[in-house]
């Protein structure tokens, strides 16, 4: 893939830009050209685009320099009104908050613990599959992508899995750009989700359940714990992180698989030895989360540029992931890569996805039950994309393949 240094990037604000997919001419172009870009705002006062993988690294490391907390997480800006409820959102925190919140939930997500998960996820797994293998066709975002994690996630929070699937869908509204949703409708998911998250916490409170729900409604450090008007907010991160990377991870890895045969052919052939590097690879190659911004607290400098204390500072991590000075071939998908210091849960520091450990068994598991079920698969019509500058992914993958009996335990 060339890029044509004459011409300069597309508009990371435009929905239309992600409309293909993701703009990786652009990308390229900025990390020669302009790693740290002042990218204009048509509503707003423009931002310093970061694409360069040592560039996002000390961002995402420097939490005395960047804040989460002070404009918020997406390029564009929230209203007052909304910041004051995002701010309850450990994406959304700094310290000492931000160490507070996440120490009452990190022991959950240790790789130690979310081993004993390993079982459940796998079982699961089988059955969506299951469902499906019969049928000879399906739509792999909705019948098995969104599946999994819908399921995890309800089985994390003690909830009905099909309350899981109607959370699952109002986030995909939330995450929708202004094409597709208009602000009321994302407003009334939000309010519909925190809702059903308040009620959630006084249901735990009443009638404790062996789950991570009732773990936060309980926990508490230093001798305090979360108030009602936190864990609403707390459950809705759980609810809207826990879905997306699986989902469009899986998604997108499987188009990008069927696009390279021979790469989808050695899962087939080696599901269980390639599963660890795939899924690592995957996640550099894919990177579904297009950014994540900060506000500069201080005048600062970066890679020779001066950034003014009150600046937006948005890091592109799908950027960063096809960095030549990390990868010298890294836009060549090589499933064995190791190692392999991508940044598909964000670029370190205390910010790292709590959930990372959860999201890679689910991967792994998801895409090893498609290649040993129904390795023949192939696409049988269009895609459908979101529209959304701040994630990617499908919203819709038919796929058709040789129908085969169900297992007897699914």
């Amino acid at each position: 893939m060339e890029c044509d240094s004459s011409a300069g990037p597309v508009d990371l604000t435009d929905p239309e830009s992600f409309v293909l997919g993701q703009p990786w001419e652009s990308y390229r172009w900025l990390r020669e050209h302009d790693p740290v870009h002042f990218h204009p705002e048509t509503e707003g006062p423009g931002f310093w685009a970061i694409t360069r993988y040592a560039d996002v690294r000390a961002v995402s490391r420097d939490t005395t320099t960047y804040s989460s907390w002070l404009g918020g997480v997406t390029a564009s800006d929230s209203s007052p009104e909304q910041l004051v409820g995002q701010r309850q959102m450990l994406l959304y925190m700094d310290a000492p908050e931000h160490v507070r919140h996440r120490r009452l939930v990190s022991a959950s997500f240790t790789p130690r613990a979310i081993r004993s998960w390993q079982a459940r996820i796998d079982k699961r797994a089988a059955a969506i599959v299951d469902a499906v293998v019969e049928r000879g066709e399906c739509d792999l975002v909705s019948d098995i992508a969104s599946e999994l994690p819908t399921q995890v996630v309800a089985d994390l929070m003690g909830i009905p899995a099909e309350d899981g699937r109607r959370l699952a869908h109002l986030t995909e509204i939330m995450h929708a750009n202004n094409m597709s949703r208009h602000d009321e409708e994302r407003m009334a998911a939000a309010g519909e989700a925190l809702r059903y998250c308040r009620d959630l916490a006084a249901a735990k409170r009443k009638s404790p359940g062996d789950d991570l729900a009732t773990l936060l409604v309980q926990a508490e450090y230093e001798g305090s714990g979360l108030a009602d008007r936190e864990l609403m907010w707390f459950f809705l991160l759980l609810i809207n992180a826990g879905g997306d990377t699986t989902r469009n991870l899986v998604s997108g890895a499987m188009e990008v698989l069927l696009q390279q045969p021979d790469q989808w052919a050695r899962i087939v052939a080696n599901p269980d030895s390639l599963m660890l590097t795939a899924v690592e690879e995957l996640l550099r190659y894919v990177s579904p989360v297009v950014h994540m911004r900060r506000t500069a607290m201080v005048d600062t400098s970066l890679g020779g540029r001066t950034i003014a204390a009150g600046d937006k500072v948005v890091m592109f991590y799908p950027s960063a992931n096809r960095d030549e000075e990390i990868w010298p071939d890294a836009d060549r998908l090589n499933l064995a890569r190791t190692p392999n210091p991508h940044m598909g849960f964000g670029g370190g520091g205390p910010h790292l996805c709590l959930g990372a450990h959860v999201a890679r068994l689910e991967i792994g598991a998801l895409i090893g039950q498609l290649a040993r079920r129904i390795p023949d698969l192939e696409q049988a019509g269009p895609v459908r994309r979101l529209t959304s500058t701040f994630i990617t992914g499908l919203s819709q993958f038919p796929i058709r393949y040789t129908p085969a009996r169900a297992s007897i335990d699914g």
